[in-house]
């Protein structure tokens, strides 16, 4: 069976494209090299550096490749950013994917597995959030990915597509020669790695005056290998069930760790003081985004293997001190 991965030399991206090779799939990496790297993708995966909304460039590929389904990660993930350049966010990741999707249907590729976002919820009215709370973005981020979930239903009820999407709440960890690398890092765990390894001064806080029991944001964490896993059982839900509508799923621990906590965790991990400098709230960061995955599991039997937060920041701190300048 072969997998169309866009997006696979990113940071999930890359550990789904192993996860799937090491399972027997024939997988064809699509990745533009803008966020990703091409180092971290699998030697045995069939590379191709290109854009995911390169209508020509899919119809090349689906017009020579026999592709079964597609893993779309490809997209702009810093939601701070997407509300200063919400157009940039809408054209890369609402935009491009459409135009995949519409590549797809018209070359009867059925299976696809969207990589979504739980700032899709905006501000939770409850927690643990469920798949059936109110999706009310309140950044660009999850406003362009929440429009693509639209248009699947649409896909599904019309053009005879069998899709899933999944909602990640943090995505944090490593394997062992796989990392997180953003360029630039906007993520709370690596930066605070950064300060432990001497790369960076200190690490700030956005916001410390939050509805919280310390006063900084709340999120739920999840290690990348069980985000990788969760794909590959959607996957095979697609390819024995073919739902004939939009299946949604959230993908978390459901436990919750403030930005304070997690720091203080990465300083007992490291050794490392990891000075603070606290700074002003940024747009559009909810205080509270924490994870009911009852669902996942019930429906793909899928549980974290590393659910704790010391196993996540131990195995993010392995790979950042072997690779201190990332990939290179």
């Amino acid at each position: 069976m072969h997998i169309l991965v866009t997006g696979g030399a990113g940071f999930i991206g890359s550990h789904t494209v192993d996860l799937l090779i090491n399972g027997g799939y024939k997988v064809t990496v699509l990745d533009n090299l803008v966020k990703g790297y091409r180092e971290a993708v699998h030697k045995d995966a069939n590379f191709i550096q290109g854009d995911s909304g390169d209508q020509k460039l899919l119809d090349q590929l689906f017009t020579s490749e026999k592709i079964d389904g597609v893993f779309h990660f490809a997209a702009l993930i810093e939601a701070g950013e997407s509300m200063v350049n919400p157009g940039r966010f809408f054209v890369n990741n609402t935009s491009k994917a459409l135009a995949l999707l519409d590549k797809m249907a018209a070359h009867s590729v059925k299976y696809f597995i969207f990589s979504s976002t739980a700032a899709t919820y905006g501000d939770p009215e409850y927690t643990p959030i469920d798949e059936n709370h109110p999706q009310k973005p309140t950044n660009a981020y999850g406003y362009s990915k929440l429009l693509v979930e639209g248009a699947l239903k649409w896909m599904c009820q019309l053009r005879g597509m069998s899709c899933i999407s999944l909602r990640y709440f943090n995505a944090a960890g490593s394997s062992a020669h796989l990392g997180e690398c953003h360029n630039p890092e906007s993520h709370l765990i690596p930066i605070a790695l950064d300060v432990a390894l001497g790369k960076l001064p200190h690490i700030k806080i956005y916001g410390t005056d939050y509805p919280t029991f310390d006063g900084t944001c709340i999120r739920d964490y999840i290690h990348v290998e069980d985000l990788a896993y969760a794909h590959l059982l959607a996957y095979k839900k697609l390819i024995t069930e073919k739902p004939s509508q939009l299946l949604a799923y959230n993908l978390g621990n459901g436990l919750g760790y403030s930005v304070r906590q997690v720091i203080d965790e990465a300083r007992r991990i490291t050794g490392h003081t990891i000075p603070v400098e606290e700074e002003a709230r940024r747009p559009g960061d909810p205080a509270v985004l924490v994870a009911s995955s009852e669902k996942v599991k019930a429906d793909l039997g899928w549980f974290p293997i590393y659910p704790g937060l010391e196993e996540i920041i131990n195995s993010a701190w392995i790979w950042r001190k072997n690779h201190p300048n990332g990939y290179s």
